[in-house]
């Protein structure tokens, strides 16, 4: 027999004996905050407490039965159970990372909760959530995302100048910092070109910086270098000469030689240097014919004019039937070429005094010239020679026959200053 049928057989006994009371209030009165009764007596009794009274409890929306939902006034004068109608209550919401929540009413019903995240993230999902009657959370599923990109600014570089006599500038700059919006971690950052403290050539060299977050969202700033070569309008290459330029030759700093043909004597400067101003140093240079002045008074000043430009092969001889004046001269008419090559001037002492007569070429030179230049230079009246000076004066080689022109040209590049010459003459495509 269960609890209740036990119940109702005390009650209908208590009902039909000496201890029942009809329609007296028996139990104290059922109050139920935040819900609802309904209540059935025995006989329909005006009380909804008397003995025998069976109420069921209702809790109403947003709030639970916490004890019985049924209960029924016993000859105890007590109801058969405890009831109470709590608020629901719902879980304890997940806090989203780098971000929170604020609720109106805490976890219980009908409360609601927004959500917000830390500088830097934007929130993913519900913006809210509240608490249903089935102790559960409408929304909820929120997150805080970093989706915000690091913030970079690119250093400001202006324009550099080439160095003197160079082609490149030195360009450095302060490497950037990133600034991440969110937690302030950056876990890179890409630099696409050369680097601070390069040598960049002349023109615009666009760069750039790339920084990451560890969310992997990238910031790129970009920036230029530009260097600039200060240039001289270019030289041109003298007639009957060559140019030999370093560097670029046409840049600040660039400087550039000039040398003159055999035959050719140098006018202007013999180097010129492109400025700041852009503007080339020295006066504009040419190559203009040797003219050798015949009319000076003695030796010295006769040679001279060939100092630092011309070599000098003086030929002496007795007379013009000399056999060895003869062959030498001979020899010497086929290789005209390969003395011009050489920077080579002949001059041919002829006779004896006062009969004697100096040639340069198709010009003659005064007995009393020609007279000194044999006494300078030790020569014989009676007997063949020949000398052969270098364009500082000095006597290189002396003979008293004739020799080839083959071994001339042998002798004379064996010289320092002719190796020079030669690559030179080679650079500017000068041969025979």
């Amino acid at each position: 027999m269960d609890t209740w049928m036990c119940v109702y057989m005390i009650v209908g006994l208590q009902l039909s004996g000496s201890f029942a009371y009809d329609g007296v209030p028996w139990c104290a009165p059922v109050k139920v905050k935040h819900g609802h009764i309904s209540c059935q007596t025995p006989r329909r009794e005006r009380y909804n407490n008397v003995l025998g009274t069976r109420c069921k409890i209702r809790c109403k929306t947003g709030y639970e039965m916490h004890g019985s939902s049924e209960i029924l006034c016993m000859a105890s004068k007590q109801w058969s159970g405890n009831y109470a109608c709590r608020e629901v209550r719902c879980p304890k919401l997940a806090m989203p990372s780098n971000g929170g929540y604020k609720c109106s009413d805490g976890s219980y019903f009908n409360s609601r909760c927004q959500f917000f995240c830390s500088p830097g993230y934007t929130l993913r999902g519900d913006n809210s959530a509240t608490c249903q009657s089935s102790r559960t959370w409408s929304g909820g599923n929120s997150v805080c995302v970093d989706v915000d990109p690091p913030v970079i600014k690119c250093p400001n570089i202006k324009e550099k100048t080439a160095e003197p006599g160079k082609l490149t500038a030195k360009v450095t700059w302060d490497t950037p910092e990133g600034k991440d919006t969110a937690d302030g971690i950056l876990t890179d950052v890409i630099l696409k070109g050369k680097s601070s403290g390069s040598h960049f050539p002349e023109g615009n060299h666009k760069l750039s910086y790339t920084v990451f977050d560890r969310a992997e969202n990238k910031a790129t700033c970009r920036f230029n270098v530009r260097v600039r070569v200060r240039r001289c309008t270019p030289l041109s290459v003298p007639d009957n000469g060559w140019m030999k330029c370093d560097s670029a030759g046409d840049n600040y700093g660039a400087t550039c030689e000039f040398r003159c043909l055999g035959g050719y004597e140098l006018r202007g400067s013999a180097a010129r240097v492109c400025q700041f101003n852009m503007e080339w140093s020295g006066l504009e240079t040419s190559c203009a014919p040797m003219n050798i002045n015949v009319g000076v008074r003695s030796a010295a000043a006769l040679l001279d004019q060939f100092y630092e430009k011309r070599r000098i092969l003086i030929i002496s001889a007795p007379s013009a039937a000399n056999h060895y004046y003869r062959f030498q001269m001979t020899n010497l008419q086929h290789a005209q070429c390969g003395l011009d090559l050489r920077h080579v001037t002949v001059i041919e002492l002829v006779g004896v005094y006062p009969a004697q007569i100096g040639r340069i070429r198709h010009r003659l030179i005064p007995p009393g010239l020609a007279l000194q230049l044999r006494l300078l230079l030790q020569l014989s009246q009676n007997s063949f020679n020949l000398v052969l000076l270098d364009k500082q004066g000095v006597d290189k080689q002396r003979y008293t026959f004739p020799i080839t022109a083959a071994e001339i040209f042998t002798t004379i590049d064996t010289f320092p200053l002719r190796t020079e010459e030669a690559i030179l003459q080679k650079e500017a495509g000068q041969s025979c």
